[in-house]
């Protein structure tokens, strides 16, 4: 990663937005596209160069035609999301899962840049929040797609695996649902912020089985749903093997590995595996609602701040110290 002046993106046309991007989260995801670990995603030939950056927040600097409710001067959280409209997945109203999907920071530049174009359809008013706390919009954004998609409801059992940045936004949007979370780490520092998001945790060694403790603590027939968040391939099966009869285990990291599961628990328990991209606009929508009800407890996951010009550091910073990043956030 270099930072270089790049051209200046011009003004805004109909239905556009220009944005001066003013806080940019990093994430796993990045870390997994600076490595060019991308999954089963395009060649990643066609994919770089690139400027990263999809958790993002900024100020409106200037406005096209046809953009109702949108002011120079607002801030605003960026949904990174554009789909095409036309695949079967779109047609069924399911855009984040586009075959030809187009996310800011992956397939056309982002926000680590001073100004950035963007669709008015994916700029969401934020008020007052800072701008530091809406870039967590968006990996908020995933956890609440993750708690929809999981039916999450009040009352229910959820385990949620890893207490990661997404970990703990899942046990933010899964106890707003009135749900009981069981947050499980092998790292104690990860697992102290998670009590701010009212889950309770559990941590546990590299070596040692979770699945004893987690049926202790969830009871009965066991947990409703339980989420996989750490992006260690070989935990899904003890999620299947947990997860009560009929229950939902929802895959919400990222991972080139292959997962072993064994297919019997599928059919005999009669489960939903179910797997979560990013989201769609009227989740984001409500991360938005979420982070500006519970906006300390958002701001808690942002643990370093860089500037624009440490934004090399700032991401081998993160991946060379886990233990230490939560978030870290570069203040553009």
């Amino acid at each position: 990663m270099e930072v270089v002046p790049v051209a200046e993106p011009g003004e805004p046309g109909p239905g556009q937005v220009l944005v001066g991007p003013e806080a940019v989260g990093i994430c796993g995801s990045d870390f997994h596209y600076f490595l060019g670990d991308i999954g089963t995603i395009e060649d990643p030939s066609v994919l770089y160069p690139r400027i990263q950056g999809h958790e993002a927040a900024g100020t409106i600097l200037a406005v096209g035609a046809d953009t109702p409710g949108l002011e120079t001067g607002m801030r605003v959280a960026l949904w990174p999301v554009r789909a095409c409209g036309r695949c079967y997945a779109c047609r069924i109203g399911r855009g984040n899962a586009c075959v030809d999907i187009s996310l800011i920071g992956v397939h056309e530049d982002g926000a680590l840049q001073e100004q950035l174009l963007m669709p008015a359809a994916q700029v969401f008013p934020v008020g007052d929040q800072d701008a530091t706390v809406a870039a967590v919009i968006e990996p908020v954004s995933i956890a609440v797609r993750t708690v929809v998609r999981g039916r999450v409801a009040a009352g229910e059992k959820v385990v949620v695996i890893g207490a990661g940045p997404i970990g703990q936004a899942l046990a933010l949007a899964a106890t707003d649902r009135g749900a009981s979370v069981l947050l499980v780490d092998t790292l104690e520092s990860r697992l102290a912020r998670g009590a701010a998001m009212g889950a309770e945790t559990l941590r546990v060694a590299r070596d040692e089985s979770f699945v004893p403790a987690v049926r202790e603590w969830a009871g009965g027939d066991g947990p409703e749903v339980v989420i996989e968040a750490s992006g260690v391939a070989e935990l899904v099966q003890p999620c299947v093997e947990l997860v009560a009869q009929a229950g939902r285990v929802v895959v919400v990291s990222l991972s080139s590995e292959r997962a072993p599961v064994r297919v019997g628990d599928l059919p005999l328990k009669e489960i939903d595996l179910l797997g979560v991209s990013c989201c769609g606009s009227g989740e984001f929508g409500d991360a938005v609602d979420l982070v500006s009800r519970r906006r300390d407890a958002a701001a808690s996951l942002v643990t370093h701040e860089f500037t624009l010009d440490e934004a090399p550091r700032a991401i081998a910073y993160a991946m060379e110290h886990p233990t230490e990043v939560m978030k870290a956030v570069v203040r553009v």
